[in-house]
């Protein structure tokens, strides 16, 4: 199909609707080209500034077709290109957002047809960039209303919506059949899941989930905003994942004892080491993340000293009992949850953060007792980041020895315990019977003991 000739734009821009399309290409740009953090662009309070000029229900718009872009970008661009008699220029960033965000609400979300049509077509026309191309986007997305009930599982079924860094360094760590596994829950919306103070069971029938093999208590979908669910106000719970719950559970019987959480912020495993009775240091290099911490460890009602550091150079009064070390990671683990992450991270990202991650163990080795455990884990699903890491480190240092975990130290561990002793997991464990409710964020975790 080929474009129009060029035209002056014109079309109001306050149309029902579309300042809400208008935001989603725009933040689609800022995610694809670049690499900018969805969660950062949607934040509620320093988002994007289109973003921040919709109301919550075109916020929450804005989200979903961003979510659906991005989750299904190989997708969509194949659809796309299928009906196009030659490729879009180069430089067609903006006019290729828009088709995006219109092919994402046609293929995947609740909206009509005609309205992702025409929404696109005045987007298209109120930009002088994209004016010319009005008609092209117009037949483009309705051929693509008209045939996409054949159209679209024949290219899900080919396709499986990662880069190919991500798709290769998966398969090199994973081999073929479980990366598929991999990428096919990548392509379904994560369930929610609480770690509950207390009383799990009960938390759970008021939530409306059920009890994981972990303790966790899961939700597969939320009726309404987290800030307005039973028990939020109470602390009763937190947010997250069940994966990310593990790591501070391999520190052991830590009541009584001084533990530093290092990049502890928002403060998840900070609350779990509070709840478990430490005396708890949590420390990271950004105060308005770590005032974040502060604000959900007094909802929760817990409290720990809250300490701005760079693990690097930090120098305590005393060495700690234990350390839990949750390092900045390529958070491959968790694009199930972050389809941006697929975009917006690249093969050098995980070289990179693989050498930051080295430094910031070995700074944490100095802050610990003889004797003490060190806890390291992250979010990534990259061996670079785990497992050759942790090997590295134990085959270069002499004062560090590994801390396995044993299978009878913690039942729901097992099928997660490497033959090392170390914790990997992914979104294709856990298998519950239904993928919608089932799988995990992909997480590495390794346990250290200083030698005295």
């Amino acid at each position: 199909m080929n474009a129009p000739r060029k035209n002056k734009p014109h079309v109001n821009t306050e149309t029902p609707g579309l300042p809400a399309r208008m935001a989603a290409a725009r933040l689609l740009a800022a995610v694809v080209d670049a690499h900018t953090s969805l969660d950062g662009l949607t934040d509620h309070d320093h988002g994007h500034r289109q973003f921040l000029a919709l109301d919550l229900r075109d916020r929450a718009l804005v989200r979903a077709i961003l979510n659906a872009a991005l989750r299904f970008r190989v997708t969509i661009g194949e659809l796309i290109a299928a009906r196009l008699d030659r490729p879009l220029p180069a430089n067609a960033n903006t006019l290729q957002h828009i088709l995006h965000v219109g092919a994402a609400q046609i293929l995947f979300l609740d909206v009509p047809d005609s309205a992702a049509v025409d929404l696109a077509v005045d987007h298209a026309k109120s930009d002088p960039r994209t004016v010319r191309f009005a008609g092209l986007v117009n037949a483009v997305l309705r051929e693509m209303s008209r045939r996409k009930e054949r159209a679209l599982p024949a290219v899900l079924a080919r396709t499986d919506d990662a880069p190919d860094w991500l798709r290769n360094r998966l398969v090199s760590a994973y081999g073929e059949t479980k990366t598929s596994k991999i990428l096919a829950m990548h392509r379904l919306e994560a369930p929610f899941d609480f770690t509950v103070k207390s009383d799990a069971e009960a938390w759970a029938q008021k939530l409306g989930g059920f009890i994981l093999p972990t303790g966790s208590v899961r939700v597969e979908k939320l009726t309404g905003p987290v800030t307005e669910l039973p028990g939020f106000d109470e602390g009763a719970w937190w947010v997250q994942d069940t994966a990310a719950s593990l790591p501070a559970h391999l520190l052991g019987n830590i009541a009584d004892l001084h533990v530093a959480d290092l990049c502890a912020a928002p403060g998840g495993k900070t609350a779990q080491l509070a709840l478990a009775g430490a005396h708890v240091t949590a420390t990271d290099t950004s105060r308005n993340r770590l005032r974040r911490l502060e604000s959900n460890l007094n909802r929760l009602k817990l409290t720990a000293t809250i300490a701005e550091a760079d693990v690097s150079s930090w120098k305590p009064a005393e060495p700690f009992d234990a350390i839990l070390l949750d390092a900045p990671c390529s958070s491959t683990g968790t694009v199930r949850r972050h389809p941006d992450i697929s975009w917006t991270k690249s093969e050098a990202d995980v070289e990179k953060l693989a050498g930051v991650q080295r430094r910031l163990l070995e700074a944490a080795i100095e802050l610990v007792k003889p004797g003490g455990r060190i806890v390291f884990s992250n979010c990534s699903l990259d061996p670079a980041e785990g497992e050759q890491l942790a090997a590295a480190l134990l085959s270069e240092r002499t004062d560090i020895e590994s801390d396995p975990v044993l299978a009878d130290e913690f039942p729901w561990a097992v099928p997660f315990v490497t033959p090392e002793g170390w914790l990997r997991t992914t979104p294709a464990d856990l298998d519950l019977g239904n993928p919608a409710i089932s799988g995990m964020d992909g997480f590495f975790a390794a346990r250290f003991k200083r030698r005295t």
